[in-house]
């Protein structure tokens, strides 16, 4: 099992970082190559870097997992390419998502980019706070306990 974070903007890096270290887990990090850093971090943490390109950082995640890998991600997209794949992929929130609900969440994305094209406005995401960081890791402690029991 491996931790994959879709990187760029992604408001739970350091807290997949904490949770890999904790439970020794590797960590991979696939950014574009504007998210480079010098900081020197744990042997257990990889970062890849990208070309600039809106989809650039997903196809390379798609190319990289492996079976038992466990993605973070906020793109409905990318999360949809990846259940095709043996892997568990999660949003930030800690909502895993399914075959049963990326349909859903796939269309809503389509009805808000269109209502922005006709020049409406819509909502964006709400503030991401410390207690839905919170609810995250213990989300994923669970799915660490299940794997390690399996």
């Amino acid at each position: 099992m491996r931790f994959v974070i879709d990187g760029d903007g992604s408001p739970v890096k350091n807290e997949v970082i904490a949770l890999g270290e904790a439970y020794n887990i590797p960590v991979v990090i696939v950014t574009s190559i504007d998210h480079y850093t010098n900081k020197i971090y744990p042997e257990f943490i990889e970062f890849i870097y990208v070309d600039k390109g809106s989809d650039s950082a997903d196809y390379r995640i798609v190319k990289e997992v492996e079976d038992d890998d466990v993605i973070i991600t906020q793109d409905y997209g990318l999360a949809s390419l990846l259940l095709t794949k043996s892997v568990r992929v999660f949003h930030h929130s800690g909502q895993e998502y399914t075959t049963q609900t990326i349909d859903t969440l796939l269309n809503q994305r389509f009805i808000g980019s269109q209502m922005r094209k006709a020049g409406k406005k819509t909502k964006g995401p709400k503030v991401f706070t410390q207690k839905d960081k919170d609810v995250f890791i213990e989300k994923m402690i669970k799915i660490i306990n299940y794997e390690k029991q399996t």
